[in-house]
């Protein structure tokens, strides 16, 4: 569920940070549900428990998660604006870049439209 890429330039914090985010926004995390320790999701993901709470540290900051001494993190009411800003930020980024090293905008337009065909066939699989 916490997949991770360690190969990735993006540091493995704000890949945790994204993944929650994400499985909230599909609704795979409610409110309330706890999230695994920082230690047992270290220890699952093969990385620092620093790391882990980092991620989780910056997740309460902004209001995604929330704990609670001696029982853990758990989903705080999702704010899917916030949620949303937050990906659409790193989508302003991903397409500033593209844009400055010279991609054209209609590129960028076919590249949304053929992920958003990929989305549907794998849904389309997966109900089957």
């Amino acid at each position: 569920m916490f997949d991770i890429d360690l190969m990735s330039r993006t540091p493995i914090y704000e890949q945790l940070y994204r993944k929650v985010t994400q499985l909230i926004l599909k609704g795979v995390l409610k409110e309330q549900d706890k999230l695994p320790s920082v230690r047992s999701l270290a220890g699952d993901l093969g990385v620092n428990p620093n790391t882990v709470a980092k991620a989780y540290a910056l997740l309460e900051r902004d209001g995604i998660i929330y704990s609670l001494a001696g029982r853990g993190s758990f989903v705080a009411k999702p704010d899917t604006l916030l949620a949303q800003e937050h990906i659409l930020g790193d989508f302003d980024t991903a397409a500033r870049h593209a844009l400055d090293t010279g991609i054209e905008s209609s590129l960028l337009c076919d590249r949304i439209h053929d992920i958003e065909k990929q989305i549907q066939t794998e849904k389309e699989t997966a109900a089957i």
